[in-house]
């Protein structure tokens, strides 16, 4: 197998080559990313500097990039997990969510149709659906997002649905839940507050943190994508998740407790989005799991690992906070909440 993995100094991505590299020595892997604000070279350094992979910085947007990386690795498979990924930010700006997570899906379909590749991987997100009061998402659920990222992941969806049946392109879709670990950008929710947290700073918790997510570890997570890239039928999308509904509140008192800080650290702040937040998610993921994979990674305890890495890894998310940039986003979108806290 020659793969390409797009997206791969992020956080999935950078888990996923692992484990494809585990799971198969003989395969070989370029890495494309462009190296944005959550992309890391140093997450996946020690595997370049190997020679276990090969890197090229580039835009998935970018035909020339793609077309000639494709063809100069001689790349069979494609697992694309580039993408602007954060609610967030896409309520600051939305332009770059379309031009990655719609154009740079459509792109990377062309080149899997022009070069004949076996497969392409889109790796989507749990939040295409939209928000659920009771029940479970499956696959054929109607996509009803909620903001600018997941209106864009929805659409790049949909660009794979037009290539497989306008083109009978060899692609698959598999749609992840909220998912934690090692070497994840330290904007998202578990990210965010522990950095914060070991800082002595105050965490933001929307209104009284009811909101409902389902956690999943994210080598559970590259699991589920490897599984669908070797198991799955062309044409068909595929949930990764795990089933362990939590309240956000229920996972900050985890991170309070690990961290031996108190409620006094808690902010309970309103709502910065000017829409309703997304209040559950839940999915079934018996399809990806008819095809052998299942999470193995109890959430108590992958989550307080979790702390403990960002814990003993200051030299490598510390460099992230201290950013110009980074400090800019929190501002913009936490500041008048927080004020002084920052």
């Amino acid at each position: 197998m020659r793969l390409l993995v797009t997206g791969a100094a992020g956080f999935i991505g950078s888990n996923f080559v692992r484990l494809a590299l585990e799971k198969d020595s003989a395969a070989e892997i370029c890495v494309l990313d462009a190296l944005t604000y959550a992309g890391h070279i140093s997450t996946i350094q020690d595997l370049i500097e190997s020679g276990r992979i090969q890197f090229v910085e580039g835009r998935i947007q970018d035909h020339t990039t793609v077309d000639r990386v494709v063809r100069e690795h001689r790349t069979t498979h494609i697992v694309n997990f580039a993408a602007e990924t954060h609610n967030d930010r896409s309520l600051l700006e939305s332009g770059g969510f379309i031009a990655s997570n719609v154009l740079g899906v459509q792109v990377l379909l062309e080149a899997t149709k022009k070069h004949g590749l076996e497969r392409f991987v889109h790796v989507s997100t749990d939040e295409v659906y939209g928000s659920i009061s009771e029940g479970e998402f499956s696959e054929s659920s109607p996509l009803e997002p909620n903001t600018p990222y997941s209106a864009s992941k929805a659409g790049g969806d949909l660009m794979v649905r037009a290539y497989v049946k306008a083109f009978r392109s060899p692609s698959v879709v598999t749609r992840g839940g909220n998912t934690y670990g090692p070497y994840q950008f330290p904007e998202k929710l578990i990210p965010f507050f522990i950095t914060r947290l070991i800082d002595s700073k105050k965490v933001p918790v929307y209104g009284e943190g009811n909101q409902v997510r389902e956690w999943m570890h994210a080598s559970d997570h590259a699991a589920g994508v490897w599984t669908a890239l070797l198991r799955g039928t062309d044409g068909e999308v595929y949930n990764v998740g795990d089933d362990n509904e939590r309240r956000n509140r229920e996972v900050v008192a985890i991170l309070l407790d690990e961290l031996g800080r108190d409620d006094s650290f808690v902010r309970f702040i309103p709502d910065p989005r000017k829409g309703a937040h997304d209040q559950r998610y839940s999915m079934t993921t018996s399809k990806l799991r008819s095809l052998g994979w299942s999470p193995s990674v109890p959430f108590e305890a992958g989550l307080r690992e979790t702390i403990r890495w960002y814990r003993d890894n200051e030299s490598w998310w510390r460099p992230i906070v201290d950013r110009p940039d980074y400090q800019e986003f929190i501002r913009a979108f936490y500041g008048p909440s927080l004020g002084e806290d920052l």
